[in-house]
């Protein structure tokens, strides 16, 4: 299979400017969720250039299982934590006991989804960046 831990991660970093024009829209269940997206996508480029393999949606245990290869800091495993709330409940109404996603979800949420998905971007890119100097 060939490497290409590049274009994961370019995804993600286009998943992280459309969550950031979501919550500009007043959007915030969407940026929420394509936050968690951006985040679970770095994560992935890491395996991929670690040439291991990545399953699950879960950006926390992605980044669980990264320490088996490289040091993650604690606070990027609660950043992924707290991400992890919006994966399905920021789009299905029967995350709710009542009402829709739109109706529960905040700015505050959205700003703070956003902010834990850049830092986990930035901990993916710098790892990438460092391997890329190594070659």
């Amino acid at each position: 299979m060939a490497e290409r831990s590049a274009d994961w991660y370019q995804q993600a970093r286009r998943d992280l400017d459309s969550a950031c024009a979501q919550l500009r829209d007043g959007f915030y269940e969407w940026a929420c969720f394509i936050a968690q997206q951006a985040a679970e996508k770095a994560a992935k480029a890491v395996y991929q250039r670690l040439s291991a393999e990545a399953w699950g949606h879960s950006v926390n245990d992605l980044l669980k299982g990264l320490r088996d290869k490289i040091e993650v800091p604690d606070d990027l495993i609660k950043s992924a934590a707290k991400l992890d709330r919006f994966y399905i409940p920021a789009r299905y109404p029967n995350g709710w006991a009542a009402g829709f996603p739109g109706e529960y979800i905040t700015e505050e949420d959205a700003q703070g989804a956003i902010s834990d998905s850049k830092k986990i971007l930035q901990f993916c890119n710098d790892f990438l960046a460092e391997q890329e100097a190594a070659d």
